[in-house]
């Protein structure tokens, strides 16, 4: 990759969100500066029983019609396709832009999930799969649902890296739009809580929290508490958006994506690494750690990763002033697939009101 395209800022455009005790970017942003916790016990009918969490309501709800589905292929859907087609809607009309214009334009869609608990939910009620089964249940769809509903011919694809799936994601479209095989780029990440199973394998290995609460950075951290919720963004290189007259959110000059390799354990962080991707982001950027007043954590509350998290960053940006540092995590859970998103609005929402919230 050449030097102009590493260095080709990235514009945040379009904003769209919905979290727990938050439909949209702006309650979202009262939920932050109030300081509350979204956290509470499972809606009623979802079989989760009194499990903690930070809960959408009525994940349910879908207007088949309005995206010209129909009710039979609606009801095969997972309910995480049906919330990124409405997010990457709404991100779309946040930003200005008609959806039908965008047919036929190389915009490109980048989703991120981990869990199929839908899917799950199928097996374990003994649904029999039907015609619509094979695209409803299928992951790797969502983001293709999107590109399909739109018309949209550039890239298409589902990112599972884990817990930083949709910050990969956001990576990989910065980066389609810096080799310039796309024009625009829409990114979303959701994460539904729809089946007991995952729970349970996130329970079994130890991850979760007694107390349901991510106290991150904080002597009680014993785990983390699920979240559930979906955000999107719209992203376009920063000069053609200022050229075509788009409201600017924030702009991303630069990001960097590493593995640990053979650290501790297969989940356990490395420290080396983190810092090593510190590090590249900022080459890439073109910026210094002098240049960082905030940093949104990956802050999971648990007492294996955040220690390794404070090192990194001490290590890669220096200790020898106040830092600031917060994660969204204390306010509605850890979201999963949509995690790395969902910090990266609460940081681009900052950057907007110029104010760093509570958490």
């Amino acid at each position: 990759m050449s030097d102009s395209h590493t260095s080709t800022p990235i514009a945040v455009i379009g904003l769209a969100c919905r979290l727990p005790g938050a439909a949209d970017p702006d309650s979202f942003w009262r939920l932050l500066t109030e300081g509350r916790d979204a956290v509470g016990t499972a809606p009623a009918g979802r079989g989760l029983g009194e499990a903690r969490g930070a809960y959408l309501d009525e994940v349910d709800r879908f207007d088949a019609a309005f995206f010209g589905i129909s009710p039979k292929e609606a009801a095969a859907m997972d309910p995480q396709q049906r919330l990124l087609l409405e997010l990457g809607w709404e991100a779309l009309e946040e930003a200005g832009i008609v959806p039908a214009s965008l047919a036929g334009s190389r915009t490109a869609v980048f989703a991120a999930a981990l869990w199929d608990d839908y899917a799950t939910l199928h097996h374990l009620r003994g649904v029999q799969p039907g015609r619509h089964a094979m695209t409803g249940l299928n992951r790797g769809v969502l983001a293709n649902r999107l590109s399909y509903v739109l018309g949209l011919t550039g890239p298409s694809l589902t990112v599972d890296a884990a817990q930083s799936s949709s910050l990969v994601a956001v990576h990989l479209a910065s980066e389609s739009l810096r080799r310039g095989e796309s024009d625009l780029a829409l990114v979303g990440g959701v994460n539904l809580i729809l089946s007991p199973d995952s729970g349970a394998r996130s329970a079994g290995f130890g991850a979760l929290s007694p107390d349901g609460r991510c106290f991150t950075f904080d002597a009680r951290a014993n785990g983390y508490v699920r979240g559930e919720g979906g955000v999107a963004v719209l992203l376009k290189p920063l000069d053609r958006a200022l050229a075509d007259g788009d409201r600017v959110h924030a702009v991303l000059l630069g990001g960097a994506v590493n593995n640990d390799g053979a650290s501790d354990g297969l989940t356990v962080p490395g420290r080396a690494a983190q810092e090593a991707v510190i590090r590249a982001a900022h080459a890439r950027a073109g910026t210094t750690p002098e240049d960082v007043g905030y940093v949104e954590l990956h802050g999971t509350g648990t007492p294996v990763g955040d220690p390794v998290e404070a090192a990194a960053l001490g290590a890669a940006l220096g200790s020898a002033r106040p830092l600031l540092v917060g994660s969204v995590k204390t306010n509605v859970g850890h979201l999963e697939g949509a995690a790395g998103l969902t910090g990266l609005l609460k940081t681009v929402l900052a950057v907007r009101h110029r104010r760093v919230p509570r958490g």
